[in-house]
């Protein structure tokens, strides 16, 4: 179990060119985009959402991860921020200020990073049902692999259940809308070193720890078997069609398997 296996030769701004005309209306394109640097994925998530709402591409669902960066949402207290800049410089974790709501949280190799660039126009104006329903698909995927996953009440995320020791917050969201189009998303900590979140108090929440599905897990980790599942109930839940994008790591037989599952 690991973080993905990428190369610098899959750019995030070079992957988008089908046109709308040719994906059909309820089409999501999926891209496994591998390790990209923040600033890189923001500008690809900008760019896609441009496009969407021109109606020049179909919906999509970017899957990636970063290296280390904290991220402070457009609720951000500064207070959750327990590092200086100059600190987390010094242990290689860059600092960003982003559009997403929510407050402050980290990003780094071993999360999967979901990135839906969606129209909720076309599917749903409501963004609480939007937020419950990336949760409900990162609770149904971490069902399939034998965790009992589930929401906190009147906070966003999912938790996954311990035992006597409660419950331990295993993926943050925090969401972007423009004119109905979508943007940011989910990180889910899949092999994540939790050494990070020592820098700062995650989406402002001190009240429960944060966990990993390697902490969860007796054994190994399919994390590709896990993708699957998220992209499928992803697709059922919204309604949408999953399909692989042009350059993209994604293969047929993986697309299928992800089909596969309701």
């Amino acid at each position: 179990m690991g973080s993905y296996t990428t190369s610098t030769e899959v750019h995030a701004l070079r992957v988008i060119s089908e046109p709308l005309s040719s994906l059909g209306d309820r089409t999501c394109k999926v891209y496994r985009m591998g390790r990209v640097p923040y600033g890189e994925a923001l500008k690809l998530q900008a760019d896609l959402a441009d496009r969407r709402k021109r109606n020049e591409i179909a919906d999509s669902l970017v899957l990636l991860e970063h290296p280390p960066v904290v991220t402070l949402g457009r609720n951000a207290r500064r207070e959750n921020l327990l590092s200086s800049a100059e600190q987390l410089e010094r242990d290689g974790i860059e600092l960003v200020e982003t559009n997403r709501g929510g407050d402050v949280t980290f990003h780094g190799p071993g999360q999967l990073v979901g990135y839906p660039i969606v129209d909720l126009g076309r599917i749903r104006k409501d963004v609480g049902w939007y937020l419950r329903t990336l949760e409900e698909v990162l609770i149904r995927s971490l069902q399939d692999i034998g965790l009992a996953a589930s929401r906190q009440s009147g906070m966003t995320g999912v938790w996954i259940e311990r035992g006597d020791a409660g419950p331990a917050k295993v993926a943050a969201l925090g969401v972007h809308l423009s004119r109905w189009v979508t943007s940011h998303g989910f990180a889910l900590n899949i092999d994540t070193d939790l050494r990070y979140y020592r820098h700062i108090v995650p989406c402002g929440i001190s009240a429960y720890p944060v966990t990993s599905l390697r902490e969860s897990l007796a054994g190994e980790l399919d994390r590709e078997a896990l993708e699957c599942s998220i992209v499928g109930h992803f697709g059922t839940l919204m309604g949408l069609s999953m399909t692989v994008g042009a350059g993209t790591q994604s293969t047929a037989k993986w697309l299928k398997t992800a089909a596969a599952i309701v």
